[in-house]
């Protein structure tokens, strides 16, 4: 049994990935497919993510790459033992974010993402749908929404951190976003999985679904066929 892996990321909180992920997996159930909707949280109470948080709480305030690799791949088996046909992460794969916060080189980062490959490959096939906008503007939407104390926090929070201590107010945390969002480009250039972009600059909540259900039927998803996907993606 193969599933598929539909990983949301965004380059920017602000841009809508948690909608979109929402949304897909809405969608791929309507259909009538098996879905796991893996919230972002999830990382931290989910049972094949449990070493992950263990090592978080205990003081060091980051996780090894052997266990995030670790945990996927247990997170894998145990979605096919459940028989899940898709499953819908918000942020879990490639935790490029987390790994430059916490201080890893590109180096580093290429064996992680090869690393991460073989964990999931062949039983699994990867989408990344990669969520962007321009970072300043993407940041001054999530101040809007979420408040000021929401921006200190996370200026604070990237502040705190080995990879991103030069950060010091929105502007500079944009700018890490930027180089952050190309290295990103890099790493997944290079990796076997399908990238899908999603423009939030330039389409709303609900056209970035359509477009992200249009692109994911017309690229012969598993599954779909079996599940009703001769509807059209925009319904």
């Amino acid at each position: 049994m193969t599933a598929h892996l539909i990983s949301v990321i965004g380059n920017s909180p602000g841009v809508g990935k948690s909608t979109l992920c929402r949304a897909l997996a809405e969608w791929l159930t309507g259909l009538g497919a098996s879905v796991d909707h893996f919230e972002e949280p999830d990382i931290l109470t989910r049972p094949a993510f449990r070493p992950v948080a263990e090592e978080f709480a205990g003081g060091a305030g980051s996780v090894r790459p052997a266990t995030l690799v670790a945990c996927t791949r247990a997170y894998v088996a145990e979605s096919l033992r459940e028989g899940r046909d898709h499953l819908v992460t918000d942020a879990l794969l490639p935790f490029i974010p987390s790994l430059v916060a916490w201080g890893h080189s590109e180096d580093a980062l290429v064996e992680v993402m090869d690393e991460l490959a073989r964990a999931v490959e062949p039983a699994v096939q990867v989408t990344v749908v990669y969520v962007h906008d321009d970072p300043g503007t993407a940041l001054r939407r999530a101040v809007e929404r979420e408040g000021d104390a929401w921006g200190d926090w996370y200026v604070a929070k990237l502040a705190g951190s080995p990879g991103t201590r030069a950060v010091h107010d929105l502007e500079s945390a944009a700018d890490h976003l930027r180089r952050e969002e190309d290295l990103t480009r890099r790493l997944l250039a290079r990796s076997p999985w399908r990238l899908l972009t999603v423009d939030a600059g330039a389409l709303g909540a609900r056209e970035a679904a359509a477009h992200a259900r249009h692109r994911l039927a017309a690229a012969d998803v598993p599954r779909l066929a079996d599940h009703g996907s001769t509807r059209s993606p925009a319904s």
